[in-house]
């Protein structure tokens, strides 16, 4: 009876590809979370939803600009759908250097709406901190518009003006740069190319894996490490063998006949033997 036990180096390198491969996973499924799923939209639609996926790249980043008239000076902050200030659901705050930092509520992403054209994308945060005096003392809204800019990942963020010199439906308008909203550039491969790059990847795929395979698992050392050597080592012959059955088939050489010359003596012609004519 065999027992087989394992070495402590394989039992370390079967360790470590399973530490590796569930180090690759925690990685994707980070990747693909989506935390624009925190905005809740007013009406939901799959068109707004889909428009507010275009923003995952603009997540968990806080976007601030500071303004200054004479003596007042505020910092305004967004996020989108996360919380820019201390307020918890508030995606767009005001923060007013001139009274003890107080932070005012211009919008929440839990009150979103999310219009997309080609190229841009408007999101408007509602149900901010009501007015004072203006606007007959509606809660604040707050419209940003993100225009496609390719040759920037994440601009700076621009106040473009506060209008509240009316009785309803005053709002903070801002601006924002990113390459996140513009459209997908046509694709200038042919099928060729693509085919070329697949196979490619997969050659890639099978001589990576075979060679950790071989190399973790098996324990082969050398060109042994090379996925399925044996057969590649046949290659050669097998395609040899397939071209000399292809092109050659004329089956087994025979032999040209041989070229006599002609003799000048006159050969001796056999004698004629009559004698099984003659009566017994």
């Amino acid at each position: 009876m065999k027992v087989s036990m394992s070495t402590p180096h394989t039992a370390t390198s079967v360790r470590l590809l399973v530490l590796a491969v569930q180090l690759v996973l925690l990685v994707c499924g980070s990747q693909a979370r989506d935390d624009t799923k925190r905005c809740k939209l007013f009406s939901e639609s799959p068109a707004e939803r889909k428009v507010l996926s275009l923003l995952e790249p603009l997540t968990n980043k806080t976007f601030s600009v500071v303004t200054t008239s004479g003596k007042e000076s505020y910092t305004y902050q967004f996020q989108v759908c996360g919380d820019a200030g201390k307020t918890v659901g508030a995606g767009l705050i005001q923060i007013d250097h001139t009274e003890k930092e107080s932070e005012t509520v211009l919008g929440l992403y839990t009150a979103t709406q999310a219009i997309g054209g080609s190229d841009w994308v408007m999101l408007i945060y509602s149900n901010g901190t009501k007015y004072d005096d203006h606007c007959s003392k509606e809660m604040r809204k707050a419209i940003v518009m993100i225009s496609c800019n390719r040759g920037v990942e994440m601009g700076k963020l621009e106040v473009v003006l506060e209008e509240r010199e009316r009785d309803r439906d005053c709002f903070y308008l801002f601006e924002l740069d990113s390459s996140a909203v513009c459209p997908a550039l046509p694709s200038q491969l042919s099928a060729g190319s693509i085919i070329l790059i697949i196979g490619f990847v997969l050659l890639s795929v099978y001589l990576i894996c075979g060679f950790l395979y071989q190399r973790l698992i098996v324990g082969a050392k050398g060109l042994q490490q090379f996925p399925n050597y044996v057969f590649w080592t046949q290659v050669g012959n097998l395609a040899a063998d397939g071209c000399n059955f292809v092109c050659r088939t004329q089956g087994p050489e025979e032999e040209p006949p041989t070229y006599r010359g002609v003799s000048t003596e006159p050969e001796e012609q056999p004698e004629e033997r009559d004698d099984h004519l003659l009566p017994m």
